[in-house]
C-alpha cells in the first residue's frame, strides 16, 4: 500500500504533526505565522520542516513541490479557532483576519488537489457559512467528505474536549475509526499526571529537572482560596470573606468552574490558553494548592512527557508555551485521523 505524506498548515507547535508521525504518516512540512513554534515543531517531529508563514502567502505550486512523488498526498489545515468558538459567539467575527482563512485553505487544495485532506476546529465552526462554502467546494471538486463533532475521551484522551474533525478523500468513502473506549474506562486525570507521575510543586515553583513543569505563582487571597477549594467543586465552597464582589451578583453566579479543582477520576475540562492560571478554569490541582503546571496541561493534551517547547530556561514565557499547548490538535487526535485514513484506503 502506498504510504501518505502530509503538510500541516496551521502546525503551531506540532500536535496534529507529532500525532500524524504516530500513525505512519509521514509529514513534510508545516507552517504557522507564530515562529515561536519553529523550535519545538522541528525539535519533536523528525524530518518536518517549520515554514513561518502567512497561509495568505503561501501558493499551491509552491506547497505541490514539497510532496514527494511516490506518496498520497494529505493536506491538513487546523485554521484557528478563535473566530468560531462559544465565547465568540453574539459578536460579528467577519472582521477577526483569522475568519476567512478556511477560504485560504479552499484555494490551495483547489490548487494542490492532494487525494486526502483534513480540518479540525471547535463544534460551532459549523454555525458559519465560511464552513458550509468549505464542504460545497470539497464535493464541488469530487471529494468523498465525512464530518462530526466527536468527544475526545472517546479516543483516549484525558480531557473533555469536543472537536469537529472532518476528512475528506478522492480515493472513496472516508471516515473517522471507531471509539476506542468509553465512560466505563475513560482515561482520567489520575491517569495523566497522577501517582507522583511528576515531582509535587507548591505554587510559584519550578521543577528543578523540567522547567515546563512550573506552576503560576499564587496572592495570599488566592492561596487561601485554593486550600479551601475541593476537587469538582467551586468557590460555594469558600467561607464568605474570600469571596469577591463578582460572585456576589446575579451575573457572575452561573461561573462556578473558575477558581476549581480538577476531579482525580474523571477526564479534565478542555486546555485552553490560558489554563495555567488557577482563576481562568477549573485549573487547580485536584490536590496540591496550586494550578496545573504547563507540563501537566502538554500531558493531557496527550503530548508525550519529553516533548520540548523551548530550548533553554532562558527562553521560558508561560504565556507563550500556555498559548501553544492550549491552541495545539491534541496529538492522539492526530494518531486516530492518520489510522482513519489508512484504514480507508
Amino acid at each position: 500500500m502506498k504510504k501518505i505524506a502530509a503538510i500541516d498548515l496551521f502546525c503551531g507547535a506540532g500536535g496534529l504533526t507529532h500525532g500524524l508521525l504516530k500513525s505512519q504518516v509521514k509529514v513534510i512540512a508545516g507552517y504557522d505565522i507564530d515562529e515561536n513554534c519553529k523550535y519545538p515543531y522541528e525539535k519533536n517531529n523528525k524530518g518536518a520542516v517549520f515554514i513561518n508563514k502567512d497561509v495568505k502567502d503561501i501558493s499551491s505550486k509552491e506547497i505541490k513541490k514539497l510532496y514527494p512523488k511516490s506518496h498520497i498526498k494529505l493536506l491538513a489545515g487546523c485554521a484557528p479557532c478563535q473566530p468560531f468558538s462559544k465565547y465568540s459567539q453574539g459578536r460579528d467575527v467577519r472582521s477577526d483576519i483569522k475568519w476567512p482563512l478556511l477560504y485560504e485553505f479552499s484555494r490551495l487544495i483547489k490548487g494542490i488537489k492532494p487525494e486526502l485532506v483534513t480540518m479540525e476546529n471547535v463544534p460551532e465552526v459549523t454555525r458559519h457559512e465560511v464552513y458550509w462554502d468549505f464542504i460545497e467546494s470539497l464535493r464541488a471538486l469530487g471529494y468523498s467528505v465525512w464530518a462530526d463533532t466527536i468527544y475526545c475521551p472517546d479516543y483516549g484522551l484525558p480531557q473533555s474536549r469536543r472537536r469537529h474533525v472532518l476528512m475528506a478523500s478522492k480515493l472513496g468513502d472516508v471516515k473517522i475509526i471507531k471509539p476506542t473506549r468509553n465512560e466505563s474506562n475513560y482515561k482520567t486525570v489520575k491517569d495523566a499526571i497522577g501517582n507522583d507521575r511528576l515531582p509535587k510543586l507548591e505554587a510559584g515553583q519550578f521543577d528543578s529537572k523540567d522547567f515546563l513543569h512550573s506552576a503560576s505563582g499564587l496572592s495570599p487571597l488566592n492561596l487561601k482560596r485554593i486550600k479551601h477549594s475541593k476537587p469538582g467543586g467551586s468557590w460555594l465552597d469558600w467561607p464568605d470573606e474570600l469571596l469577591s464582589e463578582c460572585h456576589k451578583k446575579d451575573s457572575g453566579k452561573s461561573y462556578k468552574s473558575v477558581y476549581g479543582r480538577m476531579l482525580w477520576d474523571e477526564p479534565s475540562p478542555t486546555m485552553t490558553t490560558q489554563c495555567y492560571g488557577y482563576g481562568n478554569g477549573r485549573f487547580g490541582h485536584p490536590e496540591q494548592d496550586r494550578a496545573i503546571s504547563l507540563r501537566e496541561a502538554a500531558i493531557l493534551q496527550s503530548f508525550p512527557k519529553n516533548y520540548k517547547f523551548v530550548k533553554s530556561k532562558k527562553d521560558f514565557s508561560r504565556r507563550t508555551i500556555g498559548t501553544m499547548i492550549g491552541n495545539a490538535v491534541p496529538v492522539i487526535l492526530g494518531k486516530v485521523i492518520g489510522k482513519s485514513f489508512y484504514r480507508s484506503i
